[in-house]
Formats: C-alpha cells, structure tokens, sequence
C-alpha cells in the first residue's frame, strides 16, 4: 500500500507557497536535472535565450520564480525546461461534449508516485489558471479562466529533440491563450523536447488533439481522444506495455455509446483498462481529473474521494490517497 499526499495551493502571485515547495522538491529535480551529466544540459545563457525567444510572456514570471529559488545557475537552468532530461508516463484523455452540456474533459494520469508532486496550483500569473503542478512551475493538465482547457499524454515515439519540456509548454498555452484556435497557432511555432499528445477544448465545445514531436511538424486533428500513440504506433513495446490501443479504444466507445451519459463516462476512468495499478512499473493511475472549463470547475477523483475546486471556490488543503498495489503482476495501464 503506498499512501501519496496531494495537496490544492492558492497563490495568485507566486510566493513563500511556491518557494516552499520548490525548496521541498528541488533536491529530486536536482538528481534527476544532472542525471545524465550537468554538460548535457543547456547553458544558462541559452536556456533564457529560448525562453524569450519562444515564450516571452513567460519571461516575468520566469524570472520570479528563479528569484524565489535563490538566483542560483542550476535551478535558473532547470526552470526554464529547455532541453531537460526525457521522462515517460502513459495517461488517457477524453473530451465529453454531447447532449448539450458545458464540455467536459476527463483524464488519468499514470506515472510514479516517487516522482509525482501532486500539488494543484491557483495561480494568475497572466491570466487565472487551475492545474496540476508538475516541474514546480509547469503543467500537466489544467484550465484558464477563459474557458481552455488541456491535458497531456506521452506520445509513444523515442525520438528526442531541441526544444521545452511539455509541462512548461502547457504553463504556456493556458497562461496565453484563449481559444483552440489560438493554442493551435501557439503549438506550431514552439520546439519540442519529447513527443507528446494535447487534447484541447475552449469554452465554445471545439476540439483538438495535437500530436506534438521534435522532428516533424505538429499534427492537429478533430479527435477527443489521447493516449500513448500519435494516429499508429511507432514504439510497440511502450505501447504493449500501457495497453495504448485497448485505452484509446474504450474511451472513443465509452464517447459513442448511447447509454453512457457524462457522469458514467468520467467514472469508467476510475476502472480497468483505463485506470491502472502498476505502481512499481512508473504507470500506476495516480489521479483522474475532470475538467469544466467553460465553468471553471474542476474535480480530482480517486476511489476514495471527490475533490471539487474552482475559480469561485478553491479549498486549499490536502488529501492522503492510498494507492493500493496489485497482488499479481499486471500489465501497465
């Protein structure tokens, strides 16, 4: 039984909240920053240098929380998220969006719990944003105030590349943008570290899955559906592994049926092939999250407990999650 601790922070501008929890996690990032040696990450110089290149709005709230790490090289080094070191998760999502209701995006995040922060962030750097925290200042999925809403996926291929890491891309397109449309442009001209997959809804029920790659261009299509592959599979052993196929393929049924109305929907991400209990493997479900953000709420889920926040009502706190390992050996979810 492995018991993790999520906590919900309220910090409009980041503060002493955000430098606790940096100084809390850094010395994990820090291994993991320098695990392959500090030569293989990019100078400081040129980490700033793509930020404001690429990501100038950032720049302001970059320069914040470098400052509330202390200024030092490494840390200003591994924030930007320029060319960090790769990392895998599995993940599924899905976007509801019949029988007239606000859009709903629904999503499992699988990954460690040793390297999984579990912080949701409120915060309004550029504009108000709810997410989940992930490289103390990044994203894995989350809402703005403006009706957007985006969740990742791993997007199954080896390739590595010359650009940001996906959470920091995340970060971006909710603190600047408004409509898929915009995230669409945003997307185009940004480089890429890893291959990842976006889906992405705005307030007015439009779609996009974006399947994102360091050597080729992105790949938009009108698809409510992500999990480890990008349209074919390219790496067959991850995608056995996480069981991408069966995943995608439940959720594009669970998204035609009939019967399934959206309360039955989200709840299907709480079982089996969509949640997953392969802790020990890295691809455990760790949460489900259930996104309105034409509304601006949001739910965490777990099997034990509904966490419900917002703009308008945001309850800071925490909740203690058991996550129970299997008695067999399964394969990853």
């Amino acid at each position: 039984m492995l018991p993790f601790t999520f906590r919900a922070l309220e910090e409009l501008e980041l503060g002493p909240a955000w430098q606790a929890v940096f100084e809390e996690k850094w010395p994990h990032y820090k291994t993991w920053f320098l695990r392959e040696g500090e030569a293989a990450r990019p100078s400081y110089a040129t980490s700033v240098r793509m930020l404001r290149a690429h990501m100038p709005e950032l720049v302001p709230a970059y320069e914040r929380v470098v400052e509330l790490a202390g200024g030092g090289d490494l840390a200003a080094r591994m924030l930007s998220l320029y060319k960090p070191p790769p990392y895998l998760a599995a993940c599924s999502q899905g976007v509801w969006t019949r029988d007239g209701s606000s859009p709903l995006l629904v999503r499992n995040y699988d990954y460690a719990p040793s390297r999984f922060e579990g912080v949701v962030w409120s915060t309004n750097l550029c504009k108000r944003v709810i997410g989940m925290s992930d490289c103390l200042w990044g994203l894995l999925d989350g809402m703005n105030e403006d009706g957007l809403g985006v969740s990742l996926t791993f997007g199954g291929r080896r390739v590595l590349g010359d650009g940001f890491g996906i959470p920091i891309v995340m970060r971006y397109l909710l603190e600047t943008c408004s409509t898929v449309e915009e995230t669409r442009a945003a997307l185009v001209r940004l480089p890429y570290s890893l291959s990842h997959n976006l889906t992405v809804v705005d307030a007015s029920g439009e779609v996009v899955t974006a399947y994102l790659s360091p050597d080729r261009e992105p790949i938009f299509r009108s698809f409510p559906v992500a999990t480890n592959h990008q349209g074919i599979v390219e790496w067959p052993e991850q995608a056995k592994a996480t069981r991408t196929i069966e995943r995608e393929q439940t959720v594009i049924a669970l998204l035609e049926d009939p019967a399934v109305d959206a309360d039955a929907f989200t709840e299907s991400f709480l079982r089996a092939p969509l949640f997953s209990t392969s802790y020990a493997n890295g691809f455990g479900t760790l949460y489900t999250a259930a996104y309105r953000p034409a509304l601006g709420d949001m739910r965490l889920i777990w099997p034990t407990r509904v966490w419900e926040l917002g703009f308008d009502r945001f309850e800071a706190g925490e909740h203690t999650e058991v996550l129970a390992e299997p008695t067999f050996a399964t394969s990853a979810g």
